[in-house]
């Protein structure tokens, strides 16, 4: 990012290529300036109030001529998403007429943003915590209804409002160690052993209950992967096609039609869902099955959930229970396909969730598709609860945690007050890193570099 926090700066907001509206955003103390001569205005510009306004071709020496119609938007410090004053220029969505405006506003004196410059503008104002910037990122990319609804819940500030009460008490605590050591002479008792470890404990309930949201919220924001394995011929493509409800994966009667990985993203309740078909598992009888069956075990191995298809007119097969075998910790969903064909089908013996299904004729689709979700969502938090969305996140309470778990061993050991408070304080700090208090320059780069340029 840019140490020039004094600049305006300049970009154009909305997606490369062709519209019905363009916008070009301007934020800094000069963004009236640089927009004025660009603009002929019915009406002057006022905070929050959109304006019609002309947009003049200033590079025509005879007469400066008019470009475009538009929809002029002024937002005055310190009431913008920025901070700052932004003025904001809806146009058509020419890209010619875009980048017109945007040279002319970098030769009026603006600077061109930097990816997610506006965004640590709002961070840098105090607009917005750490938690909140990274939820705009969030929201921009959401794929699904769901995705959009749990940034929004970000957006508003959930992780910041379910942080704020953990670290009140923290803090509560940290001081009331200090005062029993800067103010002995005065009469404050130092707190008893019990008293701090309850204390501790009580911090550390609601931390520990936050970072088990993780697998939930990174699940919520980039989706899992399901690998559809098993034997040629029991029915994986068909279950495949299914899931996708369209015919993506061919199917025919010979064993070993699929060779190669077949993915298709669909939603499932609004969680992104990577559906993968996979070669049979067998003994190869050429090269590119061999291939196919090596890409097959990778895609079990690295799939968030496998889903085994059995065909219910056959015996298990050792392949079947070697796969049944392999996962132990991982999730495993089974399904018993063709059930069509039999009566009664023989299911196994395992402690995994099991299916009837027909790809043929849709039986237990539904049912196929509610086990998936179940998996998914299995500990999912109440609505209320906000939700750790990525990496960073998760390791800033565990952080927090690791320093209050030595803290409260610390105070069972009798250790000095003035070693526990150094945990204590090293845990306030990673809670801080979390919304952004003491976030170093170097996270902030990476953060906000991610982001697209005009946000």
């Amino acid at each position: 990012m840019s140490d020039y926090a004094n600049d305006t700066i300049a970009a154009i907001s909305t997606p490369p290529g062709r519209g019905g509206i363009g916008i070009l955003r301007l934020s800094g103390p000069d963004a009236c300036v640089i927009a004025g001569p660009l603009l002929k205005l019915r009406h002057a510009m006022a905070p929050a109030q959109a304006r019609f306004a002309e947009i003049l071709d200033i590079e025509d020496k005879e007469g400066r001529e008019v470009l475009d119609e538009a929809v002029v938007t002024y937002f005055q410090a310190p009431h913008s998403y920025t901070g700052e004053d932004i003025v904001e220029i809806a146009a058509h969505g020419s890209p010619v007429l875009l980048d017109y405006l945007l040279r002319a506003c970098i030769a009026g004196g603006a600077r061109l943003a930097e990816p997610g410059e506006f965004t640590e503008r709002a961070f840098l104002a105090g607009r917005l915590d750490l938690t909140q910037a990274e939820a705009v990122k969030d929201l921009i990319e959401s794929t699904t209804l769901h995705q959009a609804r749990v940034a929004a819940q970000q957006l508003g500030g959930a992780l910041s409002r379910q942080i704020a009460p953990i670290k009140e008490k923290l803090v509560h605590l940290i001081a009331a160690l200090e005062a029993g050591i800067d103010f002995a002479e005065d009469d404050i008792d130092l707190l008893p052993v019990p008293e701090i470890t309850a204390r501790i404990e009580a911090i550390e309930a609601p931390l520990a209950a936050l970072e088990q949201t993780f697998g939930y919220g990174r699940i919520v924001r980039d989706g899992f992967s399901l690998a559809i394995v098993g034997r040629p011929n029991v029915g994986k493509s068909s279950l495949f096609n299914r899931l996708v409800q369209r015919d993506r994966a061919i199917v025919t009667a010979s064993p070993g039609t699929t060779r190669d990985l077949v993915t298709e993203r669909v939603s499932l309740e609004g969680i992104p869902l990577e559906l993968i078909d996979t070669a049979g598992l067998r003994d190869a009888v050429d090269e590119a099955e061999t291939i196919g069956i090596t890409k097959s075990r990778e895609a079990m191995a690295e799939a968030d959930i496998v889903l085994l298809v059995l065909d219910a007119t056959a015996p298990l097969h050792p392949e079947d229970e070697a796969a049944i075998a392999a996962h132990t910790t991982r999730p495993l969903l089974i399904a018993v396909n063709k059930r069509d064909l039999i009566s009664t089908a023989s299911l196994p013996v395992h402690p995994h969730r099991t299916v009837e299904t027909s790809a043929l004729t849709g039986e237990g689709i539904a049912a196929l598709r509610e086990a998936i979700l179940q998996i998914v969502a299995a500990g999912v938090p109440s609505a209320e609860t906000a939700l750790l969305t990525n990496l960073r996140q998760q390791q800033a309470v565990l952080r927090s945690l690791a320093a209050l778990g030595r803290a409260r061993q610390a105070a069972g050991a009798a250790i000095p007050h003035e070693m526990l408070l150094l945990d204590l304080y090293e845990s306030l700090q990673s809670l801080d890193a979390l919304t952004g208090v003491t976030t170093t320059d170097d996270v902030l780069h990476l953060i906000f570099s991610t982001f697209c340029i005009g946000k």
